[in-house]
């Protein structure tokens, strides 16, 4: 990965989950000044940051994965890995005993069609970039604002400090990350998938994909006013318990702290509604460009106090 974007540097264009939709992509870029040159998108004065999740759902991953990783090679851009190519990387590396550090599963191997798909003609294209996914850091910080994929977590973030080589994996770490028994297996799933709570009352599910689940994403970005299980989910889920709920051990982010980008959570604009940042210091941009919704970015500058008008979109 280029690392040579100062510390200091904060003109970003803060991108989010683009699940293989190329087209938006381009039409973002364009729309924000990029240009081709030499067949890399640039910016004369500004870098564009991703916030992982370039696979999988749509079906333009090649294409995708060709503008991002030319973006970073050539200095124009910095790229986090999200947990779908986390969870590549894990479904195609073999653990010492022989198995797959992510199972072959029914579930799995959907969740990954479209990308194995689109690479079938091209399996050294696949496995090339099965290894660029591992050079993408977890996340990423300045002396202004922070990015992550899913969830900025203070235990999480100083586990992988101590361990991570560049903010990234290695490979001798991956069967160590895939064990639910280590601290290293917690901290990779809080900052790529985010904060869960079970339901209570042994309660389940169904998710967007068809998935059942038992647990349901915490909305860690804003501490609730009232702390039952509706107002600390960050989707809605039908029947959800009003029910007050003891959150006091899990960690908030807090307004004194620099602003956070993040992606993951499918945000949704509502009908005659805009994109809008969830409090003055987080903001999400993942709009489920997936699921008929926008390619968004943030266009910061290094304000402390975020504001919506620097949410960018095609309408």
């Amino acid at each position: 990965m280029n690392n040579s974007i100062p510390r200091d540097f904060n003109n970003f264009d803060i991108i989010g989950d683009i699940h293989g939709h190329s087209n938006d992509l381009k039409k973002l870029l364009s729309a924000l000044g990029y240009t081709q040159k030499n067949n890399v998108y640039q910016h004369p004065e500004r870098k564009v940051l991703f916030l992982g999740d370039y696979i999988d759902r749509g079906v333009n991953v090649v294409e995708v994965l060709a503008i991002v990783k030319a973006m970073v090679e050539q200095g124009h851009a910095i790229a986090l890995m999200g947990n779908h190519e986390y969870n590549a990387i894990c479904y195609n590396t073999m653990a010492a005993d022989g198995r797959y550090l992510r199972e072959h599963s029914k579930k799995n191997f959907n969740q990954h069609a479209i990308t194995m798909a689109a690479f079938m003609q091209y399996p050294q294209l696949y496995k090339m970039y099965i290894e660029w996914f591992k050079t993408l850091p977890l996340f990423y910080e300045n002396d202004q604002f922070r990015a992550v994929h899913a969830c900025w977590d203070p235990k999480s973030i100083a586990c992988l400090q101590e361990r991570l080589v560049n903010n990234c994996l290695t490979t001798d770490m991956l069967e160590e990350a895939s064990n639910e028994e280590t601290d290293l297996f917690d901290a990779v799933e809080t900052v790529l998938k985010g904060k869960e709570v079970r339901l209570p009352n042994e309660g389940t599910f169904i998710d967007k994909d068809g998935v059942l689940r038992t647990k349901f994403r915490v909305k860690w970005w804003d501490r609730p006013v009232k702390a039952t299980f509706r107002d600390l989910s960050a989707s809605y889920v039908r029947d959800m318990a009003d029910e007050s709920m003891d959150i006091d051990d899990i960690s908030f982010y807090t307004a004194d702290e620099k602003p956070v980008f993040f992606g993951h959570y499918w945000m949704k604009i509502k009908e005659g509604e805009v994109a809008s940042i969830l409090t003055k210091n987080s903001c999400c941009l993942d709009y489920s460009v997936a699921k008929d919704g926008k390619l968004v970015c943030y266009r910061y500058t290094g304000e402390q106090d975020l504001h919506s008008q620097n949410i960018k979109y095609i309408r």
